[in-house]
């Protein structure tokens, strides 16, 4: 698979929540390969004209371009904010097998 096909979908999920049960879909529905769901954090962020602090945990979901429209389809509806995060970062480079792997768990 050629780098420019995989990406990392960045999100946030609140710390008092389990995030587990909507990456562990998200894997079973081969929208992603993998999860990392971070230690909680806090986050500081601009809410209705409000700076507001949660603590939160990051999410790094990894997939394919092909897979990212459904894969944000299914996060909006799995997730409990009015606006979740989710920001796609292309991979630039990676090892072949990984990337192949990744490819496979997707369906690509």
């Amino acid at each position: 698979m050629p780098h420019a096909e995989a990406v990392i979908v960045i999100s946030t999920w609140p710390a008092e929540e389990d995030p587990g049960p909507a990456a562990a879909t998200l894997v079973e529905e081969r929208l992603a390969a993998c999860v990392n769901i971070l230690p909680p954090m806090e986050s500081v962020y601009l809410w209705k004209n409000t700076v507001e602090r949660s603590q939160e945990r990051q999410l790094l979901i990894k997939t394919t371009r092909a897979r990212v429209d459904a894969l944000l389809a299914r996060l909006r509806q799995l997730h409990p904010y009015e606006v979740p995060e989710a920001l796609v970062v292309p991979v630039t480079g990676g090892a072949e097998p990984y990337l192949a792997w990744l490819a496979d768990c997707v369906g690509v």
